[in-house]
C-alpha cells in the first residue's frame, strides 16, 4: 500500500511539475492558491486528482500485464 501511494504522489508530482513549470518556478504560492479557480476542462479544483488517478489506473493495468505475463 505504501508502495502504491509514493507511485501516486510520484505520478501527481512529475503531472504537476510537467504540465506547470514556468508557474512552479515563477510564483508556486499564487499558483497554489489559484487551484480552487482553476476550470481545467470543466473539472475545477480537483483537476489535478482525476488527471493523476487515471494515469495511475493505466500504470496499473500495465503493470498488471506485466506481471500477469512474466510468471
Amino acid at each position: 500500500m505504501k508502495k502504491d501511494f509514493a507511485i501516486f504522489i510520484g505520478i501527481f508530482l512529475f503531472l504537476a511539475i510537467g504540465m506547470h513549470f514556468a508557474e512552479w518556478i515563477d510564483h508556486p504560492i499564487e499558483h497554489a492558491m489559484a487551484l480552487p479557480h482553476a476550470g481545467a476542462y470543466g473539472l475545477g479544483a480537483f483537476h489535478p486528482l482525476i488527471f493523476t488517478t487515471i494515469i495511475y489506473i493505466v500504470f496499473v493495468i500495465v503493470r498488471s500485464f506485466v506481471k500477469l505475463f512474466t510468471k
